[in-house]
């Protein structure tokens, strides 16, 4: 899809496919076949750049044509480069101004509670995402009305769009930050599927946060933890090369 659409930001959609195919296959509550049933999970995707890698798999979790990824960030496509909730179905919201994507989302579990519903809310987010100071009015915010319903997963990778996240503004530490704010907190192997399903299914009585290491361009060795990948598109040469080391 990137090499296609000459576009940016493969690496970071790298870095949480793994956690997407755990939330679509195994965790969440969701119907591809009525994709606004009223007791569905919501999934939000607060790092609205990574977009591939979410529409690649709510396009093999069935909720559209896998053809559609052709028209993926380019002129007139129907999948815009940051997520736009009204393009295709599976999309509770739309991202791309980082630091909304956990206020939308407290915003869903509140109103879940006050309808007595058990609908669940899952916010994925980046680690640079949390330089926002909105990011923590909402982390301060969620254990206050008990949001149990809400879990949290930050994609720790270690980079944002200038250099290393602690390098920029450090975030550590950061287990000690959320545990502070009184919120139930565990950090795991991003790309381990049994920490990531346990993280998710552990009971919990106060909103959760997952802290995941992940790998930058994770599964292609020259995108692996390379700054450069979060801006370039493969040529046809490296796009060879990275699906025979994917597949």
């Amino acid at each position: 899809m990137a090499s296609l659409a000459k576009s940016s930001h493969v690496a970071s959609a790298l870095s949480i496919v793994d956690i997407l195919t755990v939330l679509y296959f195994h965790y969440l509550r969701i119907r591809s076949t009525d994709p606004l049933w009223i007791k569905r999970d919501r999934f939000i995707l607060s790092k609205g750049h990574a977009s591939s890698a979410l529409y690649a798999t709510l396009a093999l979790a069935g909720f559209f044509p896998k053809s559609y990824l052709e028209q993926y960030y380019c002129d007139n496509g129907i999948l815009p480069g940051h997520v736009d909730f009204t393009s295709v179905p599976g999309l509770e919201a739309s991202a791309g101004s980082l630091g909304h994507g956990l206020s939308i989302g407290i915003g869903m579990a509140l109103a879940s509670k006050m309808d007595k519903q058990d609908n669940r809310v899952v916010v994925l987010m980046g680690d640079g995402e949390l330089n926002e100071g909105s990011v923590w009015e909402g982390i301060l915010f969620a254990p206050h009305h008990r949001l149990d319903n809400l879990t949290v997963i930050i994609d720790y990778n270690k980079w944002q769009a200038c250099g290393r996240t602690n390098e920029i503004l450090n975030l550590e530490p950061l287990l000690n930050k959320f545990i502070s704010f009184n919120w139930d907190v565990e950090t795991i192997d991003g790309h381990c599927f049994q920490e990531i399903t346990q993280a998710l299914e552990k009971p919990r009585s106060k909103p959760r946060v997952i802290i995941a290491n992940t790998t930058k361009g994770k599964g292609v060795s020259f995108m692996e933890d390379d700054l450069v990948w979060h801006y370039r598109s493969p040529n046809e040469e490296e796009l060879n090369q990275a699906m025979k080391e994917l597949l």
